[in-house]
């Protein structure tokens, strides 16, 4: 019961101590102000990319590798990748035929065009070139209609699926089913269309693309084009033996002699996770650094003015102590002093803060999350008891009798 009457009077204390020097303890609070307002954005950037990377990734899924030209995460020669051979669509069958551990193969080739019907068109819409297979293996679900058969694949026949945005555009007011519209010229029956998925930051999205059969994309946009293939693991704990079926498989098919580095890359979700969280911690790092600058400077600030404190207060701290207040009483007042003098400023810090996050939102991916902001706060609170426990120390240790002859 105590020491909660103590806590209490030094909550008082100290209030009564911050109110009556209003311009000094907003002044000191600079540092802190800057420092949480700093660490409270880099936060909320940070947890927005995080969070928006998550949610592209997802279209990826964790069981399907990527057989490309290029890494995506390499590091090495860019040049020495964009010389390599194309992957063509006769190494896709192949790796298809041959693959034992997966459950579905997408084939895939990209271009962009003009896609009209009647007098409404896109003309720079994603044509994309696929199988079968690839919406089961994109995740891709159907609004209406369905995907394309393997008969229609195989037989190259001019069948398409639009994009959820791309048909709203080129029928607002009826279904696309059934009819016709002109992918750079040549005359596609709509065969489906793509559920709405939204767009996605770092990989793009379905919604503004036309699929065709990749046979028919052959004949008609592209001759020879570099293709993806996109394998589907049986289950995603299998992804690693798939992915070494793959990596064998292919390096016979490109006829590729041992010890010879690969010339295509088999990437997945895993590895641009990896990579993101590398560079996170990058960014993280030098914000901290930015951060602890300013709450050095901020602290110090407070140690500067907790002394003035002490030293404009010796005779009421004489007293207090004659008066039979323990030395924990003088250590709680001034620790809690320095505590709510920071506490103020990470609040301001994060009233700062709060409408940045929103002005960077129009523009970037920014999220101020409640972790964020419990963090400003706790950062704020040990700033001001570490900076305030010198001067603390030293109040609590003064003699009485020397405190009332100051003057």
């Amino acid at each position: 019961m105590r020491l909660g009457y103590e806590l209490t009077e030094a909550v008082r204390i100290s209030g009564e101590a911050i109110l009556s020097n209003k311009l000094r303890a907003a002044l000191t609070t600079l540092g802190i102000v800057i420092g949480v307002a700093t660490v409270s954005l880099m936060g909320s950037v940070i947890a927005g990319l995080s969070q928006t990377f998550e949610d592209s990734l997802s279209v990826l899924g964790s069981d399907v590798l990527f057989v490309q030209k290029y890494d995506w995460t390499s590091k090495g020669n860019w040049r020495e990748m964009r010389n390599r051979r194309d992957i063509t669509l006769r190494h896709a069958t192949r790796l298809e035929k041959e693959l034992s551990l997966a459950q579905a193969v997408s084939v895939e080739a990209q271009s962009v065009g003009p896609v009209s019907h009647e007098e409404r068109s896109a003309e720079s819409a994603t044509i994309v070139g696929a199988n079968e297979q690839t919406a089961m293996v994109r995740g891709y679900l159907m609004e209406a209609g369905r995907s394309f058969s393997e008969a229609e694949v195989d037989g190259s026949r001019p069948v398409c699926i639009l994009g959820s945005t791309l048909a709203e555009n080129l029928f607002p007011r009826s279904s696309p089913l059934r009819n016709r519209i002109k992918i750079r010229g040549k005359k596609y029956e709509v065969v489906g269309v793509l559920e709405k998925m939204g767009g996605s930051l770092f990989f793009g999205g379905a919604d503004d693309q036309v699929m065709v059969p990749i046979t028919r994309f052959v004949s008609d946009f592209a001759y020879n084009p570099d293709v993806n293939i996109n394998v589907k693991a049986i289950d995603a704990e299998a992804i690693d033996e798939t992915r070494i079926e793959v990596r064998g498989i292919m390096r016979k098919i490109r006829r590729l002699a041992p010890g010879e580095p690969d010339d295509f890359a088999i990437n997945q979700q895993g590895m641009v996770m990896d990579a993101v969280i590398q560079t996170g911690g990058t960014i993280a790092a030098g914000g901290l650094l930015i951060t602890g600058l300013s709450l050095l400077v901020g602290g110090i600030g407070i140690m500067n003015i907790m002394f003035v404190s002490v030293l404009e207060r010796t005779k009421e701290i004489g007293l207090r102590k004659a008066l039979g207040a323990k030395q924990r009483t003088i250590l709680i007042q001034f620790l809690l002093e320095a505590s709510f003098i920071c506490l103020f400023g990470g609040i301001l810090g994060l009233l700062i803060a709060f409408p940045v996050t929103l002005l960077l939102q129009t523009v970037f991916p920014a999220k101020m999350a409640w972790p964020v902001v419990l963090a400003a706060l706790t950062v704020s609170i040990l700033t001001g008891l570490i900076s305030g426990y010198l001067p603390a120390f030293r109040a609590a240790r003064l003699n009485p009798v020397d405190a009332l002859r100051q003057e």
